[in-house]
Formats: C-alpha cells, structure tokens, sequence
C-alpha cells in the first residue's frame, strides 16, 4: 500500500479527519455567505488533483490555504460585483443610448477580462485594486514573496490591457 495521498484509504481518512474543522474554519472566518462547504469540497478536490505532489505530513496546511484562498477569491468576486452594480448607470440619464452601450460593453469585456487572468493573478489583483491591499499584505496573505505578489499584479495588468485594448 502507497503512502501517499493518492491512495484511495488515505484521503478518504483525510477527509474525516479535516473536513468538519476546515468548515468550521471558512465557516467562523468568512461566514455562511460564501458557502463554506462547496469551498471545502473543492479544496479536497484540488487536493486530490495534486494528490502525487502534496505529502500526508502537508495535507492538512494544504487544505486550508487552498481552501482560505478559494474563499478570499469569492470575496473579491462579491466586491467586484457590488462594485460594479453601484457603477451601473441611473434609468435617468441624460447620456446617450449609444454611449451606455458602449459602457455596457466595456463593463463585460472588463469582467471577463479578470475571470480569464489566472487564480494567482485574479487573487492579488483584486486584492491590491479592490481590497486596497498593500504588496506586503497580500504576500503575507499568501504566503509568497513580495516579488512574486508584485510579478502577479504586474502580469495581470498586463494581460488586461491586452484584452481590453480592441475596445
């Protein structure tokens, strides 16, 4: 029998062990908003996924961050939506039809844009931009460098204009 968490007995024995406390946690940190229990079941499947790269001894702390980074990405879609619903223009306007459309058109484009930059993109961008996050609290947050935070938001940037760019 492997060792590792590839084996069938053993994550399932992972999942009893940290599937309830990892609710708690999403539950107690984010609330129940966010649906902290699809949040878990996706962590354990990203888990699954990398099954051969993460050890038994890193299961645990895998988990969490994959689950707290899954839950911090829906708080900055929700602030992105809400943002944007505020952003949305009065039925008493006095611009033109054409102009309205031609913002409507840049808000989907703006938001599809973000939805394609990666997760590592998506996540510091939006916590940089939207959260106000300094580079060295969301490389606390994450765990990286500060370096890396700043390659993230440079490259998702980049990849926005670049997407945006036709309009």
């Amino acid at each position: 029998m492997r060792s590792d968490i590839c084996d069938e007995t053993l994550f399932s024995s992972l999942f009893t062990k940290y599937a309830k406390d990892l609710h708690d946690f999403l539950y107690y940190k984010y609330g129940e908003r966010l649906n902290p229990q699809d949040k878990v079941q996706e962590a354990f499947i990203k888990l699954w996924e990398n099954c051969g790269k993460v050890s038994p001894s890193k299961a645990k702390s895998y988990l969490f961050t994959v689950a707290n980074n899954l839950m911090l990405n829906a708080v900055a879609h929700e602030k992105v939506v809400l943002k944007y619903q505020k952003l949305k223009p009065k039925s008493h306007t006095n611009e033109d039809p054409e102009f309205l459309m031609q913002e409507n058109q840049y808000m989907k484009k703006l938001q599809t844009a973000i939805a394609n930059l990666t997760e590592a993109q998506r996540t510091a961008f939006l916590l940089n931009r939207i959260e106000g996050k300094k580079h060295r609290e969301i490389a606390d947050m994450l765990g990286i460098s500060t370096k890396a935070v700043e390659k993230r938001i440079y490259s998702a940037l980049n990849k926005l204009r670049e997407d945006i760019k036709e309009l």
